[in-house]
């Protein structure tokens, strides 16, 4: 791919000051969420960096990476929707319901069809309760699950209610099926894999998983982790750094005054017309700076410094 930069001069113009903003990255296969975020890390040159929704290694896709003061705003990217693109191999089971895990069952598939599968996934669709799976990062008693569960101790993983909007059988080639799943925060699909396998009574697991879109962050739009490093090699990686707030923009937009933008950066609350209950709105300067999130307080009618981002 050929360099976003056209020049030497053009690319250190694009490194003034530090670097804030959302990079969508398309993370490639085999690697830990943390890897690309030490990869950002490296290519930014700073440490305030982190992801906002972890990937497992085995899978791809849309892994959105926060870069300075967005990292402040990594709460409302992860609690956006989730589109996934997945295969699910019918007739095993494993223990860290994927392909990586040891084979604890194998069961015959002959007498699954496409309309016995799809019966079995209508029930997940809707507010579902998941256990969380054994091989996980979750943690327990101050240890992440899968740690436990690999020194032989006895894990006990939570169950957690999750929100499963659309789960559509794409395709169903014997033994594995392709399905896309849209789903709210914490919800695992290797969890959704495994029960889905019980359900049928054939047994299954995870066997591919890519991202297609985070909130607004689509596969279609994102960066392969070696074209952002290309174009750091090039001195112009921040040509794909995003706004931090491209992912907010389903919040109200409030326009405050100079006076107003300083009472909101020394953390004070200021009048500027009717909200919801603790609604959460974004703040610019007259000049279109994004300058903080704030939150409505009904019993005093202001909005009140939530977020700030610049500061005198």
């Amino acid at each position: 791919m050929d360099s976003p930069c056209r020049s030497t001069e053009e690319a250190d113009a694009t490194r003034a000051g530090s670097p804030v903003g959302i990079l969508n990255v398309d993370k490639p296969k085999g690697i830990t969420s943390h890897d690309v975020v030490d990869a950002v890390r490296r290519i930014a040159g700073i440490r305030q960096v982190g992801h906002a929704g972890t990937l497992d290694p085995l899978a791809t896709g849309v892994l959105v990476v926060c870069v300075g003061r967005a990292t402040r705003i990594a709460e409302y990217l992860m609690a956006s929707r989730k589109l996934y693109r997945a295969g699910v191999r019918f007739g095993v089971t494993t223990a860290t319901y994927d392909g990586e895990g040891e084979i604890t069952g194998e069961f015959p598939v002959q007498q699954l069809d496409r309309a016995a599968l799809e019966s079995a996934l209508a029930h997940f669709v809707g507010t579902i309760s998941q256990q969380v799976p054994p091989y996980s990062a979750v943690k327990q008693q101050g240890q992440p699950l899968y740690r436990r569960v690999r020194r032989g101790e006895q894990v006990d993983p939570p169950v957690r209610s999750v929100e499963v909007r659309r789960a559509e059988l794409l395709s169903w080639e014997p033994p594995v099926a392709t399905v896309e799943v849209e789903c709210g925060r914490g919800t695992y699909i290797r969890s959704l894999a495994h029960d889905w396998g019980q359900a049928v009574g054939a047994g299954a697991y995870l066997e591919s998983l890519t991202r297609l879109a985070s909130g607004v962050f689509t596969l279609e739009d994102a960066v392969p982790l070696d074209t952002l490093r290309e174009a750091a090699a090039a001195r112009c990686w921040e040509y794909y750094l995003l706004p931090m707030d491209e992912s907010l923009l389903d919040m109200e937009a409030l326009v405050v005054s100079g006076e107003q933008a300083r009472a909101l950066q020394h953390g004070q609350p200021i009048e500027r017309g009717m909200g919801g209950e603790n609604q959460i709105a974004r703040a610019y300067t007259m000049s279109g700076e994004f300058i903080a999130l704030v939150r409505y307080d009904k019993p005093t009618g202001r909005w009140a410094p939530h977020k700030v981002f610049a500061v005198e």
